[in-house]
């Protein structure tokens, strides 16, 4: 019988699907560099055959979407079908996220190139706009107006808020809960100018045709404020852990004191965030305040009577109620604009602080 010595050949590797090749990691720079630069080609081309200018922003957007194109195609061959799915989400993912920052980028860097000259020009937050015509003047008088007419909308909201939040999660069962629920849900769409008109018309009926005060302006943004408040607060408590509530009525202690000991001093930071939401989402309100708060160009630190100003009404009515010298009024509108916003960044860093400090800490 013969014998075989041929030399048996090496088994064949098997295949993985899943590690079939590796892009590098920096591969997509240059695919999208490569993208954005064919894109910008085309346009320029387009430009130059029209004699028109060049769209910067359909180009970036074609030159973005051949890089989604490019990027999963390349991801396809090398890596497989997998890894090319993971690349395609991924794109998407990070577009939408660059998208969305675009116009607050582009808005932030607008507002601070227009209203930072004349926000420190010297005049701008010491003086109100009484008998200014033209150049000087500023807007003291409506920052105060915005201090007080929300920091007065605040305190009316937030005990309302909060107890009511409490209400629906720890004692709220039944048609009532129900109910409160449905009309919260309600308020949280309601727009503002009707807050302003229902607040009008409830002052009307009491005071007479007219009346204008911080103080109803206060109410109007309190109708906005309270069901943000509301809802923002239920979701944190509801998030706090039964086991904390069932060790505290373990040892003895009341249900109204396990809510003030236990459940608000653990949903103290989202908590906070909500009302700073909530105030951010009214700070900034002009149809509201242009009703029932009206507006003036003196100084008006008494919120319970006459007219007082806001920085929405502010920006509005140095935009379109300019005078022989306009560009002085735009400049003030811009930089009422920049003002109501470091307004709210302050307020918010100040709210991560209370967060921060006061909040129960996890470790020993």
């Amino acid at each position: 019988m013969a014998i075989d010595t041929r030399t048996p050949a090496a088994p064949r590797a098997l295949a993985n699907a899943y590690t079939t090749g590796k892009l590098p990691r920096w591969m997509p720079w240059p695919i999208l560099a490569a993208a954005l630069a064919v894109s910008l080609g085309a346009f320029l081309l387009m430009a130059a055959a029209s004699d028109g200018e060049l769209n910067w922003i359909g180009a970036i957007v074609v030159g973005v979407a051949l890089f989604v194109a490019v990027n999963w195609v390349i991801a396809l061959l090398v890596e497989g079908a997998r890894q090319a799915a993971d690349r395609l989400v991924t794109s998407l993912v990070t577009g939408a996220f660059v998208l969305a920052l675009i116009p607050l980028v582009w808005l932030t860097i607008t507002v601070v190139t227009n209203g930072l000259p004349t926000l420190f020009n010297g005049t701008f937050l010491t003086q109100s706009m009484r008998n200014v015509v033209g150049e000087g003047g500023g807007a003291l008088h409506a920052i105060v107006g915005t201090l007080l007419i929300t920091g007065l909308a605040a305190v009316i909201s937030i005990p309302v808020g909060l107890m009511t939040a409490i209400y629906l999660v720890e004692y709220g069962t039944g048609r009532l809960a129900r109910g409160v629920t449905f009309f919260v849900d309600v308020m949280t769409g309601i727009p503002s100018i009707v807050a302003g008109l229902a607040t009008y018309a409830l002052f009307a009926l009491v005071f007479g045709d007219g009346v204008r005060s911080g103080v109803a302006g206060s109410i109007a943004l309190s109708i906005l404020m309270i069901p943000v408040v509301v809802r923002s607060s239920e979701e944190i408590i509801r998030l706090v852990p039964n086991e904390l509530r069932e060790a505290s009525y373990a040892l003895g202690v009341p249900k109204w004191r396990t809510i003030v000991k236990v459940v608000l001093p653990t949903s103290l930071a989202g908590i906070t965030t909500g009302v700073m939401l909530s105030v951010s989402r009214v700070i900034g309100e002009t149809a509201p305040l242009l009703i029932v708060a009206g507006f003036t160009a003196s100084m008006n630190y008494n919120p319970f009577s006459e007219r007082m100003m806001s920085l929405p009404v502010f920006v509005y009515t140095q935009y379109v109620s300019p005078g022989t010298d306009a560009q002085f009024y735009i400049e003030r509108a811009w930089a009422g604009a920049l003002t109501l916003i470091l307004i709210v960044a302050l307020l918010n860093a100040i709210a991560r602080l209370v967060s921060h400090f006061f909040s129960p800490k996890l470790g020993r």
